[in-house]
């Protein structure tokens, strides 16, 4: 994206979202975490809001985070980082130039809607795990609950006999996929619920019948949502 009226557009997505944003320092392997407050509705500024306890270094700053189907990534310099006045994790910046969209994933991911149970249920390590589904695609899926929850899923493990179920208020349907892997892990900040982990996985193997099922998985949940 190289226009300001795109890039403000996506900005002002994941300011609606509130999706976690991970900030990357020269010499620093751990990112800064934190998300867009705000996005200025007539001029290329908006406000980062670091995670409490956070400060970002000065100098050049890689920011990267996901919205919709595809990873957004884009880098910002300042000298100072000076916050708002009286509001240390504020950070005011400007658009950047440009805004790369990457690794735009082959088939679109859907939230699962209010009014939904959605789980998966699977085991690591003789440990069982039952957790929220948050996105689905016929691809993978992303989970999302509080950091106890998600104990001992490390980006890289592969997951064996994962069952996937959908409840609705009239209808209920699961299917079971062989193997998926996580392939990321990142925190995620909510108004609501406070510090969550988002834990990203893909369908690594799904045998024809699991395949036609997962589209019916996702056939129900973008009814729910029409």
């Amino acid at each position: 994206m190289t226009t300001e009226d795109d890039i403000g557009d996506a900005l002002t997505s994941l300011a609606a979202t509130g999706d976690a944003i991970s900030m990357y320092v020269s010499g620093v392997r751990e990112p800064v975490l934190g998300r867009i407050l705000s996005v200025d509705p007539e001029n290329p500024h908006f406000v980062m809001e670091l995670n409490e306890g956070s400060t970002l270094p000065p100098g050049k700053v890689t920011f990267v985070t996901v919205l919709s189907n595809a990873k957004i990534q884009f880098r910002l310099t300042d000298a100072d980082w000076n916050s708002l006045p009286g509001q240390p994790h504020l950070i005011p910046m400007k658009f950047p130039e440009t805004c790369a969209v990457l690794n735009r994933r082959a088939s679109e991911r859907v939230e699962t809607p209010l009014g939904v149970t959605f789980m998966a249920s699977f085991e690591v390590n003789g440990r069982m795990y039952e957790l929220p589904i948050y996105d689905f695609a016929l691809g993978g899926m992303g989970l999302r609950c509080t950091k106890s929850a998600t104990k001992g899923l490390l980006k890289g493990r592969k997951v064996v006999e994962v069952r996937l179920e959908l409840e609705t208020e009239s209808d209920s349907e699961s299917v079971v996929v062989a193997e998926m892997e996580i392939r990321v892990t990142r925190s995620v900040r909510s108004f609501l619920l406070g510090e969550q982990l988002h834990v990203g996985c893909m369908f690594t193997q799904v045998s024809p019948e699991a395949e036609t099922d997962i589209k019916t998985l996702l056939k129900h949940i973008n009814h729910a949502t029409t």
